[in-house]
């Protein structure tokens, strides 16, 4: 049996999650207040597998007395071994939300509390700390289309095999900023710089002119490697630690030449070890 627990701010997507995975068959229960999560998988243990696969939303609608509760009971829903239990977290970039908020003009669910739309944006991210610190997944939903959020959580979340971990690698521009679902980020700006040959300005590092440049630098082969090693070192120490997902962002200055090139080895490479692993070009969407 599966229970997936999704929160985040508003605006983040989370409603647009649900949705997905209601589309491949979850039954999704919208803003469940958190005292109740026991009950609901008590019922799930005692439904003789009827109700095998749900998603909840848990944010800032809630009391803040339940959502501090919410530690205690994540640990009392992984002592079951028959129920795999995962919290997806969504957030985005502050000037994103608000720019979400304003433009459809609704009422912020932390309006009562504040006098204004940024301290609401704000106060709600205080709020949820104790749910953030718990997350399997964060995903940033700042750049990402409707259709690209229900792809990402059907491949990261509903279609991932289970017990196993989804290794993602995305590449992306400093100058735009890290991408706020992260887990380790390494940078490419020290590699040999394509966008400086004029020929190759216009391509990217999926194009072959790009490709071919960069895997006759001796330092770029070597930075792969490097990248390869620490992995596959430290990969299993995070599977230990129940981790289930994990995002390594790859960053240049602008995210369309080493970055691309860097992440694509590295997917191809884990891709031959692994089930669950998938690449992203932010700045190519």
């Amino acid at each position: 049996m599966k229970l997936i627990i999704i929160s985040g701010r508003s605006g983040s997507g989370k409603s647009t999650a649900l949705q997905a995975l209601e589309d491949v068959g979850y039954y999704c229960i919208d803003n469940l207040p958190a005292m109740l999560m026991p009950d609901l998988v008590t019922h799930m243990l005692n439904d003789d597998a009827q109700l095998n696969k749900i998603a909840v939303c848990i944010d800032a609608r809630n009391l803040s007395s339940n959502l501090e509760k919410v530690p205690q009971m994540w640990t009392y829903f992984r002592q079951y071994p028959e129920i795999s239990v995962e919290l997806v977290y969504l957030d985005a970039s502050y000037e994103t939300l608000l720019q979400r908020y304003s433009s459809t003009r609704r009422r912020h669910p932390m309006a009562e509390r504040v006098s204004n739309l940024p301290d609401a944006i704000e106060y709600e991210r205080k709020l949820l700390e104790p749910i953030t610190d718990l997350a399997n997944i964060r995903i940033d939903t700042t750049r990402l289309s409707i259709y690209e959020l229900r792809d990402a959580i059907k491949l990261r979340v509903a279609d991932r095999a289970e017990q196993s971990l989804s290794l993602q690698f995305e590449s992306f521009g400093f100058k735009h900023g890290v991408p706020l679902d992260a887990d380790i980020v390494f940078d490419m700006r020290v590699l040999p710089n394509p966008y400086w040959v004029t020929e190759l300005r216009q391509y990217t590092g999926l194009d072959q002119p790009v490709q071919t440049f960069l895997s006759a630098a001796p330092e770029v082969t070597e930075m792969i490697h490097d990248i390869q090693h620490y992995i596959e070192k430290w990969l299993p120490h995070f599977i230990k630690n129940n981790r289930s997902y994990m995002t390594v962002g790859i960053g240049c200055t602008g995210g369309h030449h080493r970055s691309v090139y860097v992440s694509e080895q590295l997917a191809s490479y884990f891709k031959e070890h692994m089930d669950n692993v998938n690449v992203r070009h932010r700045e190519l969407h």
